[in-house]
């Protein structure tokens, strides 16, 4: 893959790549009681798995497609749930309160 000197079409959406897939995998076997979140694509970006530790720190990056992420948490052994129906763990709120708090965002 090209990283310099390649640019995106003006307008297009930036496909999931191998850094945000590694991250993902480092978030979900480095924290505690991870769980994913399917985001539906949106108008500006694609498809996109949230993780969410049980202490509510979290992450979000692209995804191939909703079947990917299922396949990317079941193979971590780690619970995966559509966003859109199921909704965001309270937890995660309280992480962002108790940042914000402490000044961190």
């Amino acid at each position: 893959m090209k990283w310099f000197g390649s640019r995106q079409k003006a307008g297009t959406m930036r496909k999931s790549d191998t850094p945000d897939q590694a991250h993902l995998r480092e978030f979900a076997l480095s924290r505690q009681g991870v769980e994913g979140f399917v985001e539906p694509r949106t108008a500006v970006t694609e498809y996109t798995l949230l993780l969410v530790a049980i202490d509510g720190e979290w992450t979000r990056r692209r995804v191939p497609s909703v079947q990917w992420a299922h396949n990317f948490a079941n193979k971590l052994g780690i619970p995966s749930y559509d966003a859109a129906v199921v909704g965001y763990p309270p937890r995660m709120r309280e992480y962002n309160a108790r940042r914000k708090k402490e000044g961190l965002i």
